[in-house]
């Protein structure tokens, strides 16, 4: 009874995430047909949800729905993605991501840190921004350094709007510069930071790169158990420094809450792929079943997203989220043209 009840509390907003998906998918389809490709059904579902905020507002009824969508669903259907691909291509496209993730995160934790001390920002908003670019893990290590509702609201909306901005233009740089669907993935997996605005990014640029991308994105997520590790240290020598004899003893850290478990579910699946116990048929319509819910999730983030809000939110955090964000950008497209990845390497 109560997971009826659960069931019908979600529906209404989770209904309307799905409509608009397919919508998306229909003027995706649309844009096709007369040879253009220059936004993605992702793309184009989360702008659509963005201006029904804008006039229906997400309420009491439909919140629920709707952050399950944005939520849960993305993380179902990443680990539905793992069906079509093999777990070989999955370590090799991990392995060229270490490398180049090793230069962005010194970028964001390393000039994240000078540029946040320049502008004068409270060291917690500029962590939460520096963590959210280099791995979308500002929201994990928030309970950790203790932030507030306004320390992440600034970080968060800091990296939201920088992402908001590059699934546009991010497929237009990859064509003007020739990149390849590895190419392109790669860049887009490593300097791109939400993972919802990753995968929109890689499919509108190609079906290719979005797998690229994703996969590149969720070796990235990992970076986040070490990241509240060392900010948990942090934290605890910074209280210790600030009351020495307060018998304070530190933020205890909840492992569990933060490690982002469909990643597993993700390496299963893709698992189960390459020894050949999904058929090639179902992992076809998976794939088809897992883009789909992805354009959907992608509405709903839409749908709970207030532009004018975070517009409104601050300037100097917004400056230090622009900045830092392109100087990820900048530093791992150069770091692949070094490796000879780009303009038309491949990672298989």
């Amino acid at each position: 009874m109560k997971f009826i009840e659960s069931v019908k509390k979600m529906l209404p907003g989770c209904a309307i995430a799905l409509v608009i998906a397919a919508v998306a998918k229909f003027l995706e389809q649309l844009e096709e047909s007369v040879g253009l490709h220059l936004i993605g059904a992702s793309v184009i579902a989360m702008f659509i949800g963005m201006i029904v905020n804008r006039f229906y507002a997400p309420n009491d009824k439909t919140k629920p729905g709707i952050k399950f969508t944005s939520k849960k669903i993305l993380k179902f259907a990443i680990i539905l993605l793992g069906a079509s691909l093999n777990i070989t291509t999955v370590l090799t496209v991990g392995k060229f991501s270490l490398t180049v993730m090793l230069f962005t995160l010194a970028t964001c934790f390393g000039l994240g840190y000078v540029i946040g001390k320049a502008l004068g920002l409270d060291w917690k908003t500029s962590s939460l921004i520096n963590a959210g670019t280099g791995i979308c893990g500002g929201s994990a290590i928030a309970p950790v350094i203790e932030a507030t509702d306004m320390d992440i609201a600034y970080g968060m909306s800091a990296t939201f709007l920088f992402d908001t901005i590059m699934v546009v233009v991010f497929p237009l740089l990859g064509r003007a510069m020739s990149l390849s669907d590895a190419a392109f993935g790669l860049w887009a997996g490593t300097a791109v930071n939400d993972t919802s605005s990753v995968v929109a990014t890689g499919y509108a640029f190609s079906e290719a790169a979005g797998d690229f991308a994703t996969m590149v994105k969720l070796t990235r997520t990992l970076a986040i158990i070490p990241t509240v590790l060392v900010f948990a240290a942090i934290s605890v020598h910074l209280k210790k420094k600030a009351a020495a004899q307060s018998g304070d003893h530190g933020v205890k850290v909840n492992m569990k809450s933060v490690f982002p478990w469909f990643i597993l579910g993700f390496l299963a699946m893709s698992i189960l792929c390459s020894v050949g116990v999904i058929p090639a048929g179902l992992a076809t319509t998976l794939k088809s079943i897992s883009k789909f819910l992805m354009v959907a999730a992608l509405a709903a983030i839409g749908l709970n997203t207030n532009f004018a809000a975070l517009c409104k939110s601050g300037a100097k955090p917004m400056l230090h989220g622009f900045i830092i964000s392109l100087l990820v950008v900048l530093v791992a497209i150069a770091v692949e043209y070094v490796l000879g990845i780009a303009p038309s390497g491949t990672l298989i």
